[in-house]
């Protein structure tokens, strides 16, 4: 008769069985026809037996519905306790452990003697972190069954855990009260209030430190410091709250309730970027904590709660777009709303189909985003905005376009906007058809087919035409501006391909404001450099290019005109340096180099892709179309345009530039725009970096000066976040620095064991051979520094694909996949697996050592050397893994370099020593002869370290009694 599960029950189940015998793991599974036997006759007592088998052939999901069906067909009370406790059982198995807690009490409801269910109930209790209630339980069991030593460990285990819980909470308790007093007492001095708000910082991204703080009215003692109006209380304050809320729904949605979003908006609202910050940062969190992002892995009350977010998450939605049209709020705060907007509305993965929260957005807020992307600074009735503001309503505007996923969506898109704009123009209102024309250059920064559409409207392009004969200052910044943006893609574009260049020529030629300008011959760039960087199609007479560009420098160097003004001259250089003179002469002017970096460090991130894009121009690092040669020759034939490389393109000019951009300080601008933590720092952006990046660490010298200025660290979250290209791209450049770099200092302290993952995605069949190449030696690298980096690379799953590169063809790919191989099998789990039967993980290694190459027989021989040293199954699973292992140990013993003969004789050393048999065997051998001749040889310091290994073998043999000393035969 097959018996219920036992007890102590354990909390951790075994394999999962999926319903194949031939699947499991358990040798005593009984077959799957009993298994799935019918239920011909639904009787109670059956079921339950069926799920017992279920449970014991770990089938807990099957066993769970066996009980539950024998529940519902019974009013036996005895059965209805075992059915219970068996499928709390279950639900601790599966670390359900509420409904584990739950089903042992019903149990117990039913006989309050069940030991059985009594124990469950304590291990659910202890998992749901209620030490005292499963002491209880705990208790009771050992007052029925007192001899029971499980039970008296069990209880002397609770008892240790429960005065450790109250030790803790009450010095915490105590710690939290000592900070807020200190905190709260205007006396007290500024570095022990300093001191205290770091603690309790600290205490709040702890969970233990983040619970006592919330049972202890901690909320509203944090309140009262914010009400201070100290910015560094507000701030210790604040930071605290989002430790608290981090990947704790409950708790973030009972403090999102404590606080209001009214205070939260007014606080995020003040002018001060890092009070505004840190708020932005709060609710962040609150929202990831309530959609389920980042949350932290529970099993205690956590997950016996069911929260209904969806309800916070649109009020704090509408909040924030209340916010983006509010006078009320400074530039910073409307920046954060739009950032948070920007995170947080568009999907994440676009093959979801639920885009309901950009719907939402589009009809509830899409004109207050419009009238933002429509404000013109210089006009008196303008909103709050910082210099990065209306670039980032553009780039919300083009996330929400891009999450949209059909046209009647996307034409109810357009129909708000136009309906925007059309009640903006009014010919009496100057002010308000300036705020039109600016409205349309902003769709046109962000959703740029749209704005083709809407430049298209009756009456708009005439307005800009107007604006730029206008006198005043204001409305020619902007028309000009919108022409600009309207010159993006001359294809779509006719008007401006037909009249943009004598628009633009004659405003640069009539006016005399500098600002003007500078704007106008930005547009005449971009209209110059359509023919990219083709040679043969360039727009401008020889010669005119590179005065525009000695312009363009010529601003960007002169402090006295305002940043806002100098950065379109960065706009102009990034159009103009795809001419390869112009970059060529752009890299020789280090002082205008150093300008554009400043430039890029400042507050206005609108600068970033304008730098990015010169950057990528001046080092060659866009995507260029190989030419095959014989359709050149066919478009030449039939007189068809071919592209053309300017000179200054080719390999050596790139080198010289790279080089002189280094020098320039490159590294630390492209540090700090990295960091830039706004929404204007698209995935487009960072895939530029990411290129510039792989540029600079093209040449390995140069790889410690990118390491020295932070570039290294500067890296990891280009490889993480971003597009595809941009992905890869940075994985590759972080694979040339982790491959001859000082692990520790290119990436110190956590940050080296974030570079793994984008190592490993390079182990790709999709990767080219020299990405592959250097993620395997860059993992080399790595898993030389500790074991911790070695589980990490393990845990990326990335051993199959190194086995896989140790079959390769190409010679390199082998050699760095086999040492890789060889640092990782120090790994107990890699060693695990070459134990484990039913694989030729071993045999690839032994003939490894038999390749002709050797640094790929040189590292077979130091992993079989590792693996033969830490299990002697090992060394007996090589002598029948192939034939040719003799031979091939014998090959080794004998190389002519040294340290292929050591890895050998340590092979052979390890044999001696695991078995009297092996040794046996070997003796038996031309091995003998092979450990005399080198063990006789005289003392050497080069080699002695071989020759005392080889005298080791022959040692242990005569102790076997194989052989015997000379003297004796």
């Amino acid at each position: 008769k097959h018996r219920g599960p036992a007890y102590p029950c354990s909390t951790r189940g075994g394999s999962k069985w999926t319903g194949s015998a031939k699947e499991s793991k358990c040798p005593t599974l009984v077959t799957v026809s009993v298994l799935n036997y019918p239920h011909q006759m639904e009787d109670p007592a059956q079921l339950k037996e069926e799920g017992n088998k279920y449970f014991q052939a770990d089938d807990y999901e099957t066993a769970i519905n066996s009980y539950t069906k024998a529940m519902k067909l019974t009013k036996d009370k005895s059965l209805q306790a075992v059915l219970y406790r068996n499928r709390a059982a279950c639900f601790l198995k599966k670390e359900s452990y509420a409904q584990a807690a739950s089903d042992a009490s019903r149990a117990i409801d039913l006989n309050a003697s069940d030991i059985k269910a009594l124990y469950r109930r304590s291990q659910a209790l202890e998992r749901l972190g209620k030490l005292d209630q499963a002491f209880k339980d705990v208790q009771r069991c050992a007052t029925i069954e007192p001899r029971n030593k499980n039970f008296q460990e069990t209880l002397r285990r609770l008892g240790i855990n429960i005065q450790e819980k109250l030790r803790i909470q009450f010095s915490t308790d105590a710690r939290v009260q000592n900070m807020f007093e200190i905190l709260l007492d205007g006396n007290s001095e500024r570095e022990t209030r300093e001191k205290a708000a770091n603690n309790l910082i600290v205490l709040g991204r702890e969970e233990a430190g983040a619970e006592r703080i919330f049972q202890n009215n901690g909320v509203k003692l944090l309140l009262q410091l914010i009400e201070t109006k100290n910015a560094e209380m507000i701030l210790a304050a604040v930071r605290t709250l989002s430790g608290m809320c981090t990947g704790h729904k409950a708790r973030a949605t009972a403090i999102l309730h404590l606080l209001g979003m009214d205070k939260i908006c007014m606080w995020m609202a003040v002018d001060n970027e890092e009070i505004s910050m840190a708020v932005c940062n709060l609710l962040q969190v609150i929202t990831e904590s309530l959609s389920g992002e980042g949350e932290k892995e529970q099993h205690g009350k956590e997950a016996a709660l069911v929260l209904d977010t969806k309800k916070d998450l649109k009020m704090i939605t509408m909040h924030l777009l209340d916010m983006l049209i509010s006078k009320k709020v400074s530039g910073q705060g409307r920046d954060q709303a739009l950032n948070l907007l920007s995170k947080n509305i568009p999907r994440k993965d676009l093959r979801n189909p639920d885009n309901s929260r950009a719907i939402f957005v589009i009809d509830s807020g899409l004109k207050k985003i419009l009238k933002v992307v429509g404000q013109v600074p210089e006009l008196p009735n303008c909103l709050p905005l910082t210099e990065n503001t209306r670039m980032i309503a553009s780039i919300l505007l083009n996330k929400l376009y891009d999450d949209l996923r059909c046209d009647p969506e996307r034409d109810n898109f357009r129909e708000i906007c136009e309906e925007h704009i059309k009640s903006k123009v009014d010919p009496q209102d100057m002010d308000k058809t300036l705020q039109a024309v600016q409205t349309v250059s902003g769709i046109m920064q962000g959703p740029f087919d749209l704005g083709n559409q809407l430049l298209g409207m009756t009456g708009v392009m005439e307005m800009m035409v107007a604006l730029c004969g206008s006198e005043r200052e204001v409305d020619q910044l902007v028309a000009v501006e919108a022409l600009i943006h309207a010159s993006t893609k001359l294809s779509r574009a006719t008007f401006i391909i037909t009249n943009g260049v004598t628009l633009l020529k004659e405003v640069y030629k009539k006016t005399k404001n500098e600002k003007i300008k500078i704007r106008a011959l930005v547009g005449l760039c971009k209209l110059g450099s359509a023919g990219g960087t083709d040679y043969g199609l360039r727009q401008f007479a020889e010669g005119s290019t590179e005065k525009l560009a000695k312009q363009c420098r010529k601003w960007l160097c002169n402090t006295s005109i305002d940043i806002r003004t100098r950065k379109w001259a960065v706009e102009g250089l990034a159009y103009l340096t795809l001419d390869a003179d112009v970059k060529d002469d752009f890299v020789e002017d280090k002082p205008a180099l150093q300008a554009m970096f400043e430039l890029a460090k400042t507050s206005d991130k609108t600068i970033l892709y304008s730098v990015a894009s010169t950057l990528v121009n001046c080092t060659n690092s866009y995507d260029v179309k190989e030419l095959v040669p014989e359709l050149v020759q066919l478009a030449q034939f039939s007189k068809q345009h071919v592209p053309e490389e300017h000179p200054k393109d080719k390999k050596d000019f790139v080198l010289k530039r790279v080089k002189k951009l280094l020098k320039a300080g490159v590294i630390s601008a492209l540090a700090c725009m990295v960091k830039a933590d706004s929404a204007i720092l698209t995935d487009q952006t960072k895939e530029l970096l990411a290129r510039v990046f792989l540029a600079l660490c093209e040449d390995s010298k140069d790889r410690g000066t990118i390491v020295a200025q932070g570039g290294g660290k500067a890296l990891i979250p280009l490889a993480l976040e971003g597009t595809d290209v941009g992905k890869v791209k940075a994985s590759h450049a972080l694979a040339k620095i982790a491959a001859i770099s000082n692990p520790d200092i290119a990436f110190p302290g956590e940050r080296v064991y974030e570079v793994v993952r984008p190592l490993v995605s390079l182990l790709n069949t999709e990767r080219d051979g020299l990405q592959n190449y250097e993620a395997l030696l860059s993992l080399t690298n790595l898993s030389g520094r500790s074991d911790k980096l070695r589980l990490k690379i393990i845990q990326e799953k990335a051993l199959p694909d190194i086995e896989n590169y140790m079959f390769e063809n190409h010679d390199q790919l082998r050699q760095a996949a086999t040492e890789c191989m060889c640092n990782l099998v120090v790994n107990k789990e890699v060693q695990e697996r070459f134990v484990a039967d039913g694989n030729d993980r071993l045999k690839l290694i032994v003939l490894l050592c038999g390749e002709d190459d050797v640094k790929v027989q040189n590292a077979a021989a130091g992993a079989l050397a590792m693996l033969t040293a830490a299990h002697k199954k090992l060394c007996h699973k090589m002598t029948q893994v192939t034939t040719q292992w003799l031979e091939i140990l014998q090959r080794l013993c004998l190389h002519e370099k040294l340290e292929v003969q050591h890895r050998g004789l340590v092979v052979a050393y390890n044999l001696i020593h695991a078995d009297h048999e092996l040794a046996k065997k070997l003796v038996g051998s031309e091995m003998l002869e092979i450990l005399t001749v080198v063990g006789k040889q005289a003392d050497d310091s080069k080699k002695q370290h071989v020759l005392n290994v080889a005298r080791e073998c022959l040692v242990k043999c005569m102790d076997y009694g194989l052989i015997k000393p000379l003297s004796q035969a």
